[in-house]
């Protein structure tokens, strides 16, 4: 397990994923080179005498060795540090764009694409509509033209690793769908192999989800490293937990799939995963399209969207509502409260710092925030409300791709697959020993 992150230090992206963070690794002399690139990158050692000090190498070792990361380009030199008394030092710099990651987030009815540098920012991103029951080949071969078209407008066609999240249960040390409740036809596909066989760089999966938490986690505002309950509610509705810096998976990659929870006793509330009385079933964003078509008649902005364009989607629905559409609000403020009844009861026993809402109902403004901001300090303990933030996601809907950028990240950058690939200057053609090596420290 990871070790706990103090409050208000800053978190480190490898802890939060499962892979071993810097500060837990083995013996210096197994990979000098290695360690003196992760502690420049993850922002620990900023100068050469920060190095001698961190590492107990000599200052002649880490000279030879920063001198070797900046000719293989891994490192840059900055400007002058601030004087402490003697000869101003110069800074190093990791260079994040050394390389590049390809990232997707699928979800249930639309998905994002994207690259990103090495510290996890996003150089071009493209998001369209699509519907994950479309199946895995169709889907997959959709993400991949997105990579495709993003590489021709970035000139970034050869990426370092991949990182992708889809909207059901993961078994992470393979890349596998496991019985997913909301993909048909996916049950046992394996994302990973999928991917491998079109590039030539490690690949990352991990539920939707859990992705989103480890964006907002590592990169979101602010950046406090305290457990952190992330909750998605869109077509679907998910949850991500991260605690002591770890994301929580389970034993089978089910954890935090709360859509599915039993909260009603209604066999007309009929879920997609085949059971009733799902909280999806009630409160769920497909759910909310069903009833919205039922009862279209009674609202005059959605009648209009119907009669143009000959369908009702979640985006048109959410506009109706800012619109201040009745039927639109009653809808969606039904919906919150009882996900808010979820949260309120998931709060009352993991006791985490941080509430963070993210996905799709965001975008029908700030209701949903306030709706189970409410519910959370009136239905929980004191103790545990005590100190609580519960705020909207901060990386307007990118912490998904962001989050499978840091995982596929961490592959790279932990020690062992790092000292793997380090001398050669990037992992291009080492896809497989990574994959092997990164397995190994999860």
């Amino acid at each position: 397990m990871g070790r706990p992150v103090p409050i208000g230090a800053a978190p480190h992206p490898e802890s939060a994923i499962g892979f071993t963070p810097v500060a837990a690794l083995p013996t210096l002399d197994a990979a000098p080179l290695a360690i003196v690139i992760n502690l420049v990158r993850s922002g620990q050692a900023t100068t050469r005498p920060e190095l001698v000090a961190l590492t107990g190498l000599s200052r002649k070792v880490v000279t030879q060795r920063v001198d070797q990361a900046l000719s293989l380009g891994l490192l840059e030199d900055g400007a002058l540090a601030p004087s402490s008394g003697g000869r101003q030092a110069r800074t190093l710099r990791f260079r994040t764009r050394a390389g590049h990651i390809y990232s997707a987030l699928v979800g249930a009815s639309e998905f994002t694409a994207a690259v990103l540098d090495l510290s996890g920012a996003v150089i071009a991103s493209h998001h369209e509509d699509w519907s994950v029951e479309t199946g895995p080949e169709p889907t997959m071969r959709q993400v991949q033209a997105a990579f495709t078209a993003l590489a021709r407008k970035t000139g970034l066609d050869r990426p370092w690793a991949v990182g992708i999240g889809v909207p059901g249960p993961v078994e992470f040390a393979t890349g596998r769908l496991v019985a997913p409740p909301i993909m048909p036809g996916w049950d046992g596909f394996n994302v990973r192999s999928w991917l491998r066989e079109h590039y030539d760089a490690p690949v990352w999966v991990d539920n939707d989800v859990n992705l989103m938490a480890l964006g907002e986690w590592t990169s979101g505002t602010p950046r406090d490293g305290r457990d952190m309950l992330f909750v998605k509610v869109g077509t679907g509705i998910g949850a991500g937990l991260v605690v002591r810096g770890r994301l929580l998976r389970g034993d089978r990659g089910a954890a935090g799939d709360i859509g599915h929870t039993h909260v009603v006793d209604d066999p007309s509330a009929v879920c997609r995963c085949g059971r009733t009385g799902c909280l999806e079933a009630v409160a769920g964003g497909w759910s909310m399209l069903e009833e919205s078509a039922r009862r279209v008649s009674e609202s005059p902005y959605l009648t209009k969207v119907l009669e143009k364009s000959g369908r009702l989607t979640l985006g048109e629905v959410g506009k109706a509502a800012v619109a201040g559409d009745r039927l639109a609000l009653e809808m969606i403020d039904k919906r919150s409260r009882r996900v808010a009844e979820t949260i309120a009861n998931l709060v009352n026993f993991c006791n985490p710092g941080v509430v963070v809402l993210g996905g799709g109902v965001l975008r029908t403004g700030p209701r949903f925030v306030d709706i189970v901001s409410s519910t959370v300090h009136a239905r929980c303990t004191q103790l545990v409300t005590a100190g609580l933030t519960v705020r909207a996601a901060s990386l307007d809907h990118a912490e998904g791709v962001v989050g499978a950028g840091l995982l596929a990240n961490a592959g790279l950058f932990a020690t062992a697959p790092l000292s793997h690939w380090v001398e050669s200057g990037s992992p291009l053609g080492h896809a497989t020993t990574l994959q092997r090596l990164s397995a190994e420290l999860t």
